[in-house]
């Protein structure tokens, strides 16, 4: 973890994450902390964290600034200390720190649109709090540009990435039979039967707004410029991807991307990247789902390639915006008349490559199992937002929102589904039920894991924490 110097705060109510029952620890630095009244927020003072070194695990420290930043999150989010907050702040952050170090030894991987994908949503979800609402708010409370906010959110990211696909690799074999789950919930005392949160199904169909051609060509100019800069010798790729690239993740390393199967990349940056023979040269003008870019070649290595790359993202005005809603309205109507459903909608004309060779029908892959069941909260905020008020059968009006390539698209949503919050039964409930059982088999086999990696682990604490009540053995020797 990088010493952090500047940090603000910020209330975000529900945002607490956690990955197989275990706090990650890491958000964001920059988060908000209230002043008294609800709508002003106070910058911390940077000189009020003297770094010291609390810790060392393995060969990383934890350091005095690390633990306050995550304790100025902590107490923004309401949460309640079963133990002393020292302590406890110190051992996730200590957990999380074996979760990385394993998965750099098992060489776990992620990848750039991984990581842009969950800092846009990070972003999305601050934006769609009703006291900032838009991205000019969001900068001025942050005192940072969008840019700059994307560059701090993104190492924490990438490590809590890391660390969901570290515990993914030891318990994404664990199964549990339907006797197993009636076994495990025929023991509990009828008050202790979990409540099942409002579940909803939706499908949605988008409307991608039209780049105007000046616009396409003002962005391949900017970049063909950024070439011949680059090949006569006036400027560095490095330089420039750090100045202009709109891939936060890359631009802080000079545009580098890391060695890369085919694979884990966009297919047309791919074939772009991989066509590449020397390094001295620079790709022609290259289009993906993510905008428009231009890639230098650094190495090569068996099946990957280590890359660089610029990515500018071609701004969308108002009247495509305005067009785009225009054709959903006129979409809506044409479905309430009776000329074709939803469904067959979704297959013709939605520009949603996810969603629309199944009937728009969104799926949720954040539990242990791909369904079309979504939690309100693991629903995307626009949407969420829109669904609040919605029936069963209702069609929405168009909306913009962003997707999950980080595009600003118009989209209208139908509520296919919706049943109310109530307690687990195991007729109707099986899923979540089943569900719940294998979170509590992979939170086993997690704790032992950590208790034996504590063990094999160099731990050096000071000594006032040597008097704690940790939650996994071994940490005081």
């Amino acid at each position: 973890m990088n010493i952090r110097k500047y940090y603000v705060a910020f209330i975000l109510a529900g945002t607490a994450i956690t990955m197989m029952g275990l706090p990650t620890g890491l958000l964001s630095t920059a988060q908000f902390v209230p002043k008294n009244d609800s709508t002003d927020v106070e910058v911390a003072n940077p000189e009020s964290v003297v770094d010291e070194v609390l810790w060392v695990v393995g060969d990383e420290p934890i350091l005095k600034s690390d633990v306050e930043i995550m304790r100025l999150q902590s107490e923004a989010e309401g949460v309640k200390w079963k133990k002393n907050p020292n302590c406890e702040l110190l051992e996730q952050i200590a957990v999380q720190k074996l979760f990385l170090h394993q998965a750099a030894l098992d060489s776990i991987v992620v990848t750039e649109a991984e990581i842009a994908q969950g800092v846009e949503q990070q972003i999305n979800a601050w934006i769609a709090i009703p006291q900032i609402g838009s991205k000019e708010k969001l900068e001025e409370y942050q005192h940072k540009s969008i840019t700059q906010i994307r560059q701090d959110l993104h190492d924490d990211f990438k490590n809590r990435q890391l660390v969901q696909k570290m515990q993914e690799k030891l318990v994404g074999e664990v199964k549990v039979s339907p006797a197993e789950v009636r076994e495990y919930f025929k023991k509990l005392p009828a008050d202790s039967i979990p409540m099942i949160p409002t579940n909803v199904e939706v499908q949605i169909l988008t409307q991608t707004p039209k780049i105007e051609a000046e616009e396409v060509s003002r962005i391949k100019d900017q970049l063909r410029n950024y070439t011949e800069r680059v090949m006569n010798g006036e400027t560095s790729f490095e330089t420039l991807a750090r100045l202009y690239s709109e891939d936060p993740g890359s631009a802080r390393r000079g545009g580098e991307l890391g060695y890369m199967g085919r694979g884990m990349l966009d297919p047309t940056f791919a074939a772009a990247a991989f066509n590449l023979t020397d390094p001295k040269k620079i790709s022609k003008v290259v289009e993906s789902d993510f905008g428009y870019h231009i890639i230098q070649l650094i190495d090569r290595r068996g099946d990957k390639i280590n890359c660089r790359h610029i990515l500018l993202k071609p701004r969308v005005s108002d009247a495509a915006l305005e067009a785009a809603t225009n054709r959903l309205d006129s979409i809506c109507n044409d479905i309430k008349a009776g000329k074709f459903t939803f469904d067959e909608a979704t297959a013709f004309i939605s520009d949603d490559k996810d969603t629309r060779n199944n009937h728009g029908l969104m799926i949720n892959a954040t539990g242990m199992a791909r369904t079309s069941h979504f939690a309100m909260k693991d629903l995307p905020s626009e949407i969420a937002r829109v669904v609040e008020t919605m029936k069963v059968g209702d069609i929405s009006a168009p909306f913009k929102m962003i997707d999950a390539r980080g595009k600003e698209v118009c989209a209208i949503i139908k509520l296919k589904s919706r049943i109310d919050e109530h307690r687990a039964t195991i007729t109707e409930d099986l899923q979540p039920m089943k569900d719940i059982v294998i979170a509590k088999k992979r939170q086993d086999i997690i704790h032992k894991w950590i208790e034996k990696k504590v063990k094999e682990t160099y731990v050096k604490m000071a000594p006032e924490y040597r008097d704690c009540d940790f939650e996994y053995e071994g940490w005081i020797r």
